[in-house]
C-alpha cells in the first residue's frame, strides 16, 4: 500500500513540474515565426501577436511572418486597430493589394497562414467564419494573449501551490488512518480504542443491535485472522486458553484440537443462538478454522476477562459480604437467561448448560460474573419437545453432577431435567462462595464441593456413594448463622441440591431471591 501511495505522489509531483515549466514557458512570451529572423532559427518572441501578411506587388505575391509587438498597438496599449481591420483589402500604392491576419492562440501560429487577397476593393465580411489558413482575428474586446499570459502567470502558480498543499494534507490524513485503523500489532501493543474508538462491542451493538446471534462469518474470519496469540492463560481436555490481541484490544482465545472439531462447532453454534448475548453470559466475538500447513487450529475467540476464573479468583482472594451477593446473583442471573425461552419470530430457545463449575464461570472487572464453556450446552426445541443433540446421559465435571446424573435416574426426555441439573451445580458455587466471605477478618480457606468426602480426581462410583447413597452434602459452618447475607446464602444453596430434583428452586427463583435481599441491604 505505500509503495502504491509513493508511486501516485511521484506521479503528481512530475506532473505538477510539468505544468511548472509550461506556465513558465508562457511567461517567457508567444513565439512566432519569423521569415526575416535566420540568426534566431526562424523564430521571434512577442509579448502582443504573431501576424503573417499577404501583399501583391506587382502582380506578385509575396508572403511575411513576423512578431507584432504590444509597444507598436495603437491607440490603446491592449488594442490595435491595425489587427482589429486586418481582415481588408487595401489599395497602399504603391502597393496593389495588401491583407495582414494577427493570432494569438498558441505558437507559432502564424506558421502556416496563408492571408487571402480579395478581388474587389470593398471590406471583407469580418463576422464570418474565417478559414483555418486565414488564422484567427484577436478579440473585439482587446483581450490579447500578453493578457493571457500574465493571467495565467499568476493563476497556474497559485494553482500548483493549492495542489500541492492538497496532496501534503492528503498524505498526513492518511497515514493518520492507516495508524488508527492498522496500528503495529506487538505482542503488548497499547490498550487504545480500535477502528477510530469502534471497539468489538461496538461492533456487536451496530451488527447485533445487542441481542442477535453474532457477527457475521466474513467479519469472524477477519477478526480472528488479524489476532496475535500473547500467553497462555489455561489448559483443559479440549486444548488451550490464550490471551490474544485485536488491534489494541485483549481476547481469548480457545484453541480445540483437531479432535475436538465436534467440541468447537457445537460451542460456536451454542454461543450464535439468537438473543443469547447477555451482560452475565460471556461475550462471543468469532470463531475461525486456522490452518498452518502441519496441523489446524479451531479457535472460539471471546471476551477477555483479566480476573480470570471464579476458581482462580476465589483461590487468591476473599469476597466481602456485597461482593459476595454481587457474585451470586450475576451467576443467578446468567443461568436465569440461559434456561429462558424467549418467544418470538427473533426468540431464543432455552439452553442448558450441563456442565455448570467455578472453573467455566468468569469474573468481570466489576465482581460480578460471565458464565463460559457452553460446549456441552443443549437447546429446547419447543416445537417438538425434545433437545437438538444425541445426549451422553454423562457429561460434564464429576464432582458437580447432580444425584440424577450420578444414578443414570434423569429423565434424558424432560428438558426441565436438565435445568435442574444446572440448578445442583449453581448450588454447589455458591458454597465456593460463601466460604470465602471475609466478615471481621474471618473466612475459611478455599476448597472445593466435598474436598473432605472424595480425592482429588473422585470416580463416579465415589461420587455416588457420597452424593447418592449417604445422600451428603458441603458442610456450612455454624458462624453462617449469625451472619445474615451468609444465613440467605446458606438457605438458597441447601434448596439448591436437594436429592428431589423436582423441589429444587428455578435459577429464576434464586435470582429474585438474590436481587430482593441485595435490594433490603441498599434500603438500609
Amino acid at each position: 500500500m505505500r509503495r502504491s501511495a509513493l508511486v501516485g505522489i511521484s506521479g503528481m509531483l512530475a506532473l505538477l513540474l510539468l505544468l511548472l515549466l509550461n506556465t513558465l514557458s508562457l511567461i517567457e512570451g508567444l513565439k512566432c515565426h519569423c521569415d526575416a529572423c535566420k540568426d534566431e532559427n526562424d523564430t521571434c518572441v512577442t509579448d502582443g501577436y504573431c501576424f503573417a501578411s499577404t501583399t501583391l506587388e506587382h502582380e506578385n505575391i509575396v508572403y511575411a511572418y513576423r512578431c507584432y509587438d504590444k509597444r507598436h498597438f495603437f491607440p490603446a496599449p491592449s488594442y490595435s486597430v491595425w489587427c482589429n481591420t486586418n481582415v481588408t483589402t487595401a489599395r497602399v500604392p504603391p502597393v496593389s493589394e495588401f491583407v495582414i491576419v494577427c493570432c494569438d492562440h498558441a505558437d507559432y501560429c502564424n506558421l502556416d497562414l496563408r492571408p487571402s487577397l480579395s478581388s474587389s476593393n470593398r471590406p471583407q465580411d469580418t463576422s464570418r467564419s474565417p478559414n483555418p489558413h486565414d488564422g484567427v482575428s484577436p478579440n473585439d474586446d482587446g483581450v490579447t494573449w500578453a493578457t493571457w499570459k500574465m493571467a495565467l502567470s499568476i493563476a497556474v502558480p497559485i494553482c500548483i501551490i493549492c495542489m500541492v498543499v492538497m496532496i501534503i494534507y492528503h498524505i498526513h490524513m492518511t497515514r493518520r488512518r492507516t495508524a488508527r485503523h492498522f496500528p503495529d500489532d506487538s505482542l503488548e501493543a497499547p490498550d487504545r480504542p480500535i477502528l477510530g474508538g469502534v471497539t468489538i462491542r461496538d461492533m456487536l451493538e451496530m451488527t447485533t443491535s445487542g441481542s442477535g446471534s453474532g457477527l457475521p462469518l466474513l467479519v469472524q474470519r477477519s477478526i480472528a485472522r488479524q489476532i496475535q496469540l500473547v500467553e497462555t492463560i489455561g489448559k483443559g481436555r479440549f486444548g488451550e486458553v490464550w490471551r490474544g490481541r485485536w488491534r489494541g484490544e485483549n481476547v481469548a482465545v480457545k484453541i480445540f484440537s483437531s479432535r475436538e472439531e465436534r467440541s468447537w462447532f457445537r460451542e460456536a453454534e451454542i454461543y450464535q443462538t439468537v438473543m443469547l448475548r447477555h451482560d452475565n453470559i460471556l461475550g462471543f466475538i468469532a470463531a475461525d478454522n486456522k490452518d498452518n500447513g502441519t496441523w489446524t487450529q479451531l479457535w472460539l475467540i471471546t471476551d477477555y476477562h483479566e480476573k480470570g476464573s471464579l476458581f482462580d479468583y476465589l483461590n487468591r482472594s476473599t469476597v466481602d459480604t456485597n461482593g459476595m451477593i454481587r457474585m451470586a446473583l450475576s451467576i443467578a442471573t446468567g443461568l436465569a437467561h440461559l434456561h429462558m425461552e424467549i418467544v418470538g419470530t427473533q426468540g431464543k430457545p432455552a439452553i442448558a448448560h450441563r456442565d455448570l463449575k467455578s472453573k467455566n464461570i468468569l469474573v468481570k472487572t466489576n465482581g460480578t460474573c460471565a458464565i463460559g464453556d457452553l460446549g456441552l450446552a443443549v437447546r429446547h426445541d419447543v416445537i417438538t419437545d425434545t433437545v437438538d443433540i444425541q445426549l451422553n446421559n454423562r457429561v460434564g465435571t464429576k464432582r458437580y453432577m447432580a444425584p440424577e446424573v450420578l444414578e443414570e435416574t434423569i429423565n434424558m426426555n424432560h428438558f426441565d431435567s436438565f435445568k435442574r441439573a444446572d440448578v445442583y451445580a449453581l448450588g454447589l458455587i455458591l458454597w465456593e462462595i460463601s466460604r470465602r466471605c471475609n466478615v471481621g477478618g474471618i473466612h475459611d480457606e478455599y476448597q472445593l464441593p466435598f474436598y473432605d468426602l472424595v480425592p482429588s480426581d473422585p470416580t463416579i462410583e465415589e461420587m455416588r456413594k457420597v452424593v447418592c447413597t449417604d445422600r451428603q452434602r458441603p458442610s456450612i459452618p455454624n458462624r453462617w448463622q449469625s451472619i445474615e447475607a451468609l444465613q440467605v446464602m446458606s438457605k438458597v444453596m441447601k434448596e439448591c441440591w436437594y436429592h428431589n430434583a423436582a423441589a429444587r428452586l428455578t435459577a429464576l427463583r434464586i435470582k429474585k431471591s438474590l436481587a430482593n435481599y441485595g435490594a433490603m441491604e441498599d434500603l438500609k
